[in-house]
């Protein structure tokens, strides 16, 4: 495979970032354009790349072979190296009718088929026609999983307008039984169905959950195994696991290995979605992505919304040496994205190997980190203006109001666009000086323009929503995706799988009998520190 940092474009990066002045404020306007997708709009205008820079940066995506690589991926290729996987949630989402074969089988079927038991379950329930064993209808939906079993279609259904005609929907993801706990504590077993979504159904987290909702379920209605049919569901790549437990082939969804976990809420584990909101609106959450799917597909790179974002991501990184990167959506329906950003982002491209399996000399992935505004402003923005490092952002904003208060999103919006205007442009040692204005004291003004001063330079995207609703909502997350494909490929890294999540859960199975057995054998270098849990579990 091709490593960027061989191919003539890197070089002329290297040069060009050599070659960049900071200046406050920047002088010179971005050269990448605005671009429109799906809806979505970007404003790329705060990025220090000027046209010698993008250029490159487009001869690095043809250099690493960006447009054959998403091809094969669209055509259910080996993009996942180290697994030997497709990586296929392009496919969840497609209208297509063509054949898509994986391992010898027509994929679309299977994939038509799940989404039509979505549908009628999802229905069923919410209509009031699937009940509890107690013959009532479910007022309640805990659904059960972890990592991108849960924080995807957590995102969405915080996102869209949760209890629209049908049950609450409460995620459980944390294997500290307060969660767990907390959640069942106000709720009604006979009107509570549970969810339980995990690829290889042997999570342990999922699993505990599970048992333990299990357990409470039966205490409340009898151990009978209709109890267990009617108020649980599985979601699973490992059908034949899930019936080992005891689950019933009708209550057991389906989606497959070539669906890795951060990208898989399109398929059935976005069940909880359409038990939230209803399928049509899981329907124009497809839509949204597949609008998406076909831009990033079909459009050139110098106008295609994801290549441009990884892009300008990968010179900031890279060339501008910036090691963090600040997701700050300014709509509060939008508070859990930087959430699932950081499972889709720092998962996917946190790695330090090239798919040759050398150790790379270069960075990849920044740390992804937010809040929602204007909540941040009055927390960490102060090391984003003023930081001994330079942090970029994507900031979001959706033009329409989704609330009725008069004269808040017009604050929210003014908001958004001065903290855009403020970490690039700055506030410059004159500007301060002459914002102290009141003091009679040179020396004194001198020394508050220095505390005043913010160097700007700091590189921000805009990104606009009409409005959050399940189609554009459905566009932003693809876009997402696709700029860490992007990424992958140009970093030469797999994208796809997230080895470095095995081995602290390889780590905790070993320990385990040392938490729990005080007889156990116990690690020389943990010793004291279990010693002193159950000391003060006790006191």
């Amino acid at each position: 495979m091709t490593s960027p940092t061989s191919t003539a474009a890197w070089q002329a990066l290297n040069a060009a970032s050599s070659a960049l002045r900071p200046q406050t404020p920047p002088a010179a306007v971005s050269a990448i354009a605005p671009i429109e997708a799906a809806g979505l709009y970007a404003d790329f205008s705060r990025q220090a790349i000027d046209a010698g820079a993008l250029n490159a940066l487009l001869a690095l995506a043809d250099a690493t072979a960006l447009r054959t690589q998403r091809d094969l991926m669209f055509a259910g290729g080996i993009v996942n190296k180290t697994e030997q996987r497709p990586a296929l949630h392009t496919a969840l989402r497609d209208d297509a009718t063509t054949t898509l074969i994986v391992d010898g089988r027509d994929v679309r079927p299977l994939i038509a088929a799940q989404l039509k038991k979505v549908e009628a379950f999802s229905n069923a329930v919410r209509a009031g026609k699937r009940r509890g064993v107690s013959a009532k209808a479910f007022t309640d939906v805990v659904a059960i999983g972890i990592g991108g079993s849960s924080l995807g279609p957590a995102f969405v259904c915080s996102a869209l307008a949760l209890n629209a005609g049908g049950p609450r929907v409460h995620f459980v993801s944390n294997i500290d039984g307060y969660s767990l706990q907390s959640t069942l504590a106000n709720l009604n077993p006979a009107t509570t169905l549970f969810t339980v979504t995990s690829k290889t159904f042997t999570t342990d987290e999922t699993r505990s959950n599970a048992d333990s909702a299990a357990a409470w379920l039966k205490r409340a209605l009898g151990a009978d195994a209709e109890v267990m049919a009617a108020h649980f569901v599985a979601i699973t790549a490992n059908a034949d696991e899930a019936r080992r437990q005891g689950y019933r082939d009708e209550n057991i969804f389906e989606f497959w290995d070539w669906v890795g976990g951060r990208y898989s809420l399109w398929s059935a584990v976005g069940l909880p979605i359409a038990l939230a909101q209803g399928y049509a609106p899981f329907e124009q959450l497809l839509a949204g992505a597949r609008t998406m799917d076909r831009h990033f597909h079909g459009a050139p790179a110098a106008r295609n919304l994801p290549v441009m974002l990884a892009l300008a991501g990968i010179w900031n990184r890279n060339f501008l040496h910036i090691s963090a990167h600040a997701v700050l959506p300014y709509a509060e329906r939008l508070a859990m994205l930087p959430r699932h950003l950081q499972q889709v982002e720092m998962e996917s491209t946190g790695k330090s190997v090239s798919l040759d399996g050398e150790p790379l000399d270069y960075a990849t992935c920044p740390l992804i980190f937010g809040e929602v505004g204007t909540n941040g402003q009055h927390s960490f923005h102060q090391l984003l203006h003023q930081g001994s490092d330079k942090i970029s952002a994507d900031i979001l904003m959706v033009a329409e109001s989704q609330s009725t208060l008069k004269g808040h999103h017009e604050k929210l919006l003014a908001n958004a666009l001065a903290q855009a205007d403020a970490l690039w442009f700055g506030c410059d040692a004159g500007q301060a000086y002459a914002a102290s204005a009141n003091i009679a004291d040179k020396a004194e003004r001198h020394y508050l323009a220095a505390h005043r001063t913010q160097r700007g330079g700091r590189p921000v995207t805009l990104l606009i929503l009409p409005r959050v609703d399940a189609f554009h909502l459905g566009a932003l997350i693809a876009l997402y995706e696709h700029k860490v494909f992007t990424q992958g490929v140009i970093w030469n890294i797999d994208p796809f799988d997230q080895w470095g999540v095995e081995l602290g859960k390889t780590i905790a199975k070993s320990l385990l009998p040392a938490v729990v057995d005080a007889d156990a054998e116990v690690p020389a270098h943990l010793q004291a520190t279990i010693a002193h849990l159950r000391r003060a579990a006790h006191d």
